[in-house]
Order: C-alpha cells, then structure tokens, then sequence
C-alpha cells in the first residue's frame, strides 16, 4: 500500500507481530484502523502515535508498581550492555537499592522524564549544529523540568554485519542493495536519530531498504537478528559485536548520558550507581569487551 497506510500484514510486521493478534486487536477495539471496501487499513501516523501511548500507559503502570517499593527508582530511554552490567553489580553489592530499567529509546524516556513517569533517562541525542549530546534537546522533550545532565560513558556505535555478508558490505552505500538484509531500531531512539538523519543527507530513502520497517528495541536484539538469519545487517554498539562475534564497521564514538532531576541525583542509590561505574573493579570488568571510554563518567554537563 501506500507509505501513509498500511494493511494488516504490513501492520503485523510493522508491529512485529502475527497477522492473527492483529485482528484480536481489532475485535478488542485497541488499535486505530478503519475499513474500506471490506479490508482493514491502518495509517502510519495513527499507528505511531498508538505505540507511543501503548509506551507510556506500560510506564504509568511501572511507575505504580515501583511506587510501593520504598526507595526504588525508575529509569527509562536508551540501552546498553553496560547498563545490564552495572545494574547487577548494584543489586548484588547493595540489595536494597532497587533501580529498574525500561527501554523505550532516548526521545521517550527525556519525555518520560518531563511528565514525572521515570526518575532517570538515559539518552546519547545529538544535536548536528552544537555537536553537543542531549542538553540540546533537553528545552524540547524537558521543557517542564530543570535536570542535570551526567556523562556515563562514551562507545562506539556502527554497522554490526553478519560474517557471510563483511566482504560485500560498504557502509551506506550497501543499504540499498537487494543482498542486504537490514534490522532497524524504533522510532524515537538515538540509534534510529541517526540512521534517518545519515539517510536523508545523502539522499536514500527508507523505501529503498530491505528490512528498514522491522524494528527491535535494543543492541542486543539487533544483533540476535543477525544471528538468527533474519537479517544481515544493522546499526549497534560495538560490544554487542564483540560479544556474538559480528562484523564491526564504525561510524561514531557517542557520548551516553544520565539526565535526571537534582533531588533524584543526591538520592544513595544514584551516587551508589555513579560511584560503581566509575571503580576500576567495574572498568576493568567492561575493558574486557572493549570500546568504552569513561573518561568523563559521572561529570556534570550544565543544560
């Protein structure tokens, strides 16, 4: 169909789901279609703005649930392994600190942030006219807040290409080539910024790529797509190619932050976190997989 409408089958792998939940969704009245000439469409723009509520109705319920632990702190935005790792060491060093993760993308969880659903974002935005990451954007998506923002780390980010494809993959160029496959991120995440913006300078468009409607959520489930077959390339952190042994092209070493309100930043469980990733015990623990640089870690960038 058409680029601002999709039926069910596009709507199922837009979604990433089997055409048959798709009509339960329909019967259940909770996704935004209508019916013409007996068949379902589905516009892009309303199914867009569909996922974004769906996103934030699955924060509002978290936020609930963490509500009722005492001293636990919401986190939301963008992923990375490092992120899994340091949660652990937390929870293992200190039990009764409780910081739970959502990955809704780096746009989400800043406005996630602005509406008081999670009490830390983690986002790696940057602005192409400042070259400065995420304070830029903070008057955008934090408008209603005044937060800080706090280096974690900086890694790098590029193609990851499965082994078989390595030699005939050049980068941008490649894309659109009918022998690749491609996996990308969902809107609205740091990954998917930069992909769109690269595109649209050099004049691809997203039609031309085989795959560029799959989505997943995080690096990791990029490069599980990679290893299952189900596609050939994608764009992720260089850890996540080390760790399953893909192909590494690099196209940026980017900045990864913590924004949050500066109540939320003297609370223990957050110097707690700040504190463990800057210890040497957790860098050399991450220098094992390489390509983070945490020359900055725990340094305040002023909005």
């Amino acid at each position: 169909m058409s680029s601002e409408l999709m039926n069910t089958k596009e709507v199922a792998k837009y979604l990433d789901i089997h055409e048959k939940q798709v009509y339960l969704l329909i019967k259940a009245g909770k996704i935004p279609c209508t019916r013409v000439t007996g068949k379902w469409i589905f516009p892009v723009k309303l199914i867009d703005e569909w996922i974004k509520n769906s996103a934030q109705d699955s924060l509002q319920q978290a936020r609930k649930r963490i509500n009722q632990i005492e001293g636990a702190l919401l986190a939301a935005g963008s992923n990375d392994p490092v992120l899994d790792m340091l949660l652990t060491a937390i929870k293992k060093d200190h039990p009764d600190f409780n910081i739970f993760s959502a990955n809704t993308g780096s746009v989400s969880g800043l406005e996630a942030l602005n509406t008081g659903l999670t009490d830390i974002a983690f986002s790696h935005l940057l602005d192409p006219e400042t070259g400065d990451y995420n304070t830029p954007y903070l008057k955008q998506y934090c408008p209603d807040n005044n937060p800080v923002v706090v280096n974690m780390f900086y890694r790098q980010v590029g193609f990851l290409v499965v082994k078989s494809r390595a030699k005939i993959f050049r980068g941008w160029e490649s894309l659109t080539s009918r022998k690749i496959r491609f996996i990308n991120r969902q809107k609205g995440s740091g990954i998917r910024i930069l992909l769109d913006r690269e595109l649209k300078e050099r004049g691809i468009s997203g039609e031309d790529i085989k795959g560029y409607d799959n989505e997943v959520y995080t690096h990791f489930e990029v490069g599980l797509s990679l290893m299952s077959g189900e596609a050939d390339a994608g764009i992720a952190s260089a850890a996540v190619a080390k760790i399953l042994d893909l192909n590494f092209q690099p196209l940026v070493s980017e900045r990864f932050d913590m924004i949050l309100d500066k109540s939320t930043f003297f609370q223990p469980a957050v110097q707690t976190f700040i504190e463990t990733l800057k210890s040497d015990q957790f860098k050399n623990r991450v220098g094992k997989i390489g390509n983070y640089d945490f020359k900055d870690a725990g340094r305040i960038f002023h909005s």
